[in-house]
């Protein structure tokens, strides 16, 4: 339809350009001179339009090779970011997994740094009872050294005394 709509006004402007007579004979054919003038304009209308075309064509052509080469260069930047990322940081990525290890690393020692609080102070209030033991050990043994020492010495007197009343007995 649209090409149609083109055909009529170029025809149109043909006729009012002089190249195209609108004269019609009396029985409603065209002259053949103005036959051959329809047919050179209809040639020269499709040559035309053939040659719009044929533009048409070589402009889409050109177009879809610059958007290749547009992707190809998008391509080519992409890398080229990727790169520069990589130069500006190349142990990001280390960096980040080491850091990952620390947070893992760090949840795990609150628990066992609260749990060794906590055997610290039993292992603390248990050597306080152990020490305390001990003193009452070492006061007892020195309370039997005491006792011991006396009994010894209580038992040297009486032993003396016996001794001596028997010598009185026998003497």
């Amino acid at each position: 339809m649209p090409n149609q709509k083109q055909g009529s006004e170029q025809l149109q402007t043909l006729m009012q350009s002089g190249q195209i007579s609108g004269s019609f004979s009396f029985n409603g054919t065209l002259s053949k001179e103005d036959e051959e003038m329809s047919r050179s304009a209809l040639s020269t209308f499709k040559a035309k339009e053939e040659e719009i075309e044929k533009r048409k064509m070589e402009v889409k052509e050109r177009v879809q090779a610059q958007l290749g080469r547009v992707e190809e260069e998008t391509g080519r930047l992409a890398i080229i970011r990727e790169e520069l990322e990589t130069l500006a940081d190349p142990m990001r990525k280390d960096v980040q997994t080491v850091r990952k290890r620390i947070d893992v690393v760090n949840k795990e020692l609150k628990p066992l740094g609260q749990t060794c609080q906590k055997k610290e102070k039993e292992y603390k209030e248990a050597l306080e009872a152990f020490n305390e033991k001990h003193k009452e050990k070492v006061q007892l043994i020195s309370r039997l050294m005491e006792l011991v020492g006396e009994s010894e010495k209580m038992r040297l007197k009486k032993l003396d005394e016996r001794a001596r009343a028997l010598k009185q007995y026998s003497e």
